[in-house]
């Protein structure tokens, strides 16, 4: 094979281990992000119930009152919604010091552990036979133009 070709494969591996190699990153950071979060909320306990205003991909939106009155809608919505409809009521928990952060009641970050490892062990799925055959096809490459 040509140098080129070596070279294209080269990156191709490259590429494909940062690719895998980020992706395991990025999902063991949003764990520990879900783990601050809780541990912000924990920290200064407060309990409400909500009503779901929408549910979208990327966020689901609530509205719900404090003691003091004080209606809240987080922006980002509230943390673990899966399984909720709107118009629904929920029982959230929710950092006392800072309302916008809140999460259904009795859901923590135990429950981004399976779509969170999934996703790891599907991109090493992926990733692990494509090094080790681009690997392999060099390694070829390189025997034949020993000869």
């Amino acid at each position: 094979m040509t140098a080129k070709a070596e070279r294209v494969r080269r990156i191709g591996w490259y590429a494909a281990l940062v690719v895998a190699s980020l992706v395991t990153v990025l999902c063991v950071s949003l764990l520990f992000a879900a783990l601050r979060n809780d541990s912000a909320i924990e920290a200064q306990l407060g309990q409400a119930t909500a009503q779901v205003e929408s549910v979208a991909f990327d966020r689901t939106i609530i509205n719900y009152a404090t003691p003091d009155g004080i209606m809240h809608s987080p922006s980002n919505g509230v943390l673990y919604p899966a399984g909720l409809a709107a118009g629904q009521l929920v029982n959230i928990e929710y950092d006392a010091g800072d309302p916008e952060l809140a999460r259904v009641a009795g859901r923590s970050a135990s429950n981004t552990l399976l779509p969170l490892g999934s996703t790891i062990f599907f991109t090493w799925l992926i990733a692990g036979p494509l090094l080790w055959w681009i690997r392999r096809q060099n390694v070829k490459s390189r025997a034949v133009s020993r000869v």
